[in-house]
């Protein structure tokens, strides 16, 4: 078959900045580019000039910052994008271009190739999700986004159901298509190299992420276990007023907790795996996911992983079956289960097992990969 030409749209890629959405599209490219596809991904940048250059045959456009207009910067971002998929097109016609809800509003309603938005969770979903106002411009750029998408793909059946609440896809061709987990990366961990009663958690150190309650769960699990150590590896989040969330969060405890606690900051997706291979326990309390990554990668490599039971982690996990489930706003029972965790390690073997085989079967690369084409393909 004729190879796609497929574009994404990010402001995330993990060779200049961290994040979810940048690291999927990092692993599907590269996918993608394997099976003889051409694809490209393009965002703005900080600097004065545009940047290109490849990461393994994927070509990477980092356009430059705005310069024009400070308050309207994403009228100057719509601007060069559409100006760069332009030129691209005109070069070698572009078969899809997809981008997540923040950013396909910026694109024409009429274009000569398929717009595809594929649903990580945009500011309706997150607004309903943290029971706060949606704010009237974000939710204004979101609905032009959706309306002028000609297919969705949603990331799990969680964010399909409860974005449909505000946005319409309404005949327009919808897939739901789980993130792809790169199984060179996340490969089996070598389990001797686990340190009993280790916790470890990754993402972004903020109060959605559940990592205040998960602390607080560690003033019950001090006791039972005083050699508890939690690992905490992720970028930091800022408060309007500039202040850091993990400064902050260092002032709500007393020393005695903060010794059983390490911010490491943000590591390189390359370094995870190693850190994951460190834990009798992979700890991600969020308070909402649209799928999450990082459990099921803890997963693919056979770890014991302790994931949310709201939103979407129930699709991942069923509860002491394959992994274990947490309520991420209570506390008690983020340390019941991880006690659970530290009083049963045969059963957590078992657990962990049956975890890997599950992840591996929902979360696989090549089948995703084939999935995403497949789709693809379709809209032609």
């Amino acid at each position: 078959m004729e190879a796609l030409n497929i574009c994404y749209l990010s402001y995330e890629y993990p060779l200049w900045g961290t994040g979810g959405i940048g690291s999927f599209i990092q692993t599907i490219a590269r996918a993608l580019v394997r099976a003889g596809h051409r694809v490209s991904v393009v965002g703005i940048g900080k600097g004065p000039q545009e940047e290109h250059f490849q990461d393994r045959g994927v070509d990477i456009y980092r356009l430059p910052a705005p310069r024009l207009f400070k308050k309207a910067s994403f009228a100057e971002n719509a601007w060069r994008i559409r100006r760069k998929l332009r030129e691209m097109h005109e070069s070698r016609p572009l078969d899809v271009v997809e981008a997540p809800e923040a950013l396909m509003f910026m694109l024409p309603a009429k274009t000569p190739y398929v717009k595809v938005v594929r649903m990580h969770g945009g500011h309706h979903f997150f607004a309903e999700s943290e029971q706060r106002p949606i704010d009237a411009w974000k939710g204004f750029l979101e609905r032009r986004s959706y309306a002028r998408a000609d297919a969705f793909v949603a990331v799990s059946e969680y964010v399909k159901r409860h974005t449909a609440k505000y946005l319409s896809t309404e005949g327009r061709p919808l897939a739901t298509i789980r993130y792809p987990i790169d199984g060179d990366l996340f490969r089996q961990a070598d389990l001797d190299l686990a340190q009993k009663h280790r916790l470890v958690f990754a993402g972004t150190v903020c109060e959605k992420k559940g990592i205040r309650q998960l602390i607080q769960a560690l003033e019950l699990i001090i006791p039972r276990f005083p050699e508890v150590q939690l690992d905490v590896y992720g970028r930091d989040w800022f408060f309007p007023d500039k202040r850091s969330y993990t400064a902050w969060l260092k002032e709500q405890f007393s020393e005695e907790i903060l010794q059983h606690l390490h911010f490491h900051g943000p590591l390189p997706l390359s370094e995870i795996p190693a850190r994951y291979e460190q834990a009798e326990l992979c700890v991600f309390p969020s308070h909402m996911e649209t799928q999450g990554l990082v459990a099921p990668e803890a997963m693919f490599m056979g770890k014991a992983v302790l994931f949310t039971r709201e939103g979407p982690g129930p699709e991942t996990i069923r509860h002491k079956e394959n992994g274990l489930l947490c309520n991420p706003y209570e506390p008690l029972d983020i340390a019941e289960q991880i006690i659970y965790a530290f009083e049963h390690p045969e059963r957590m073997k078992e657990l962990s097992l049956q975890g890997q085989q599950d992840a591996r079967a929902m979360f696989g690369l090549e089948g995703l990969v084939a999935k995403n084409i497949e789709f693809y393909r379709s809209l032609k």
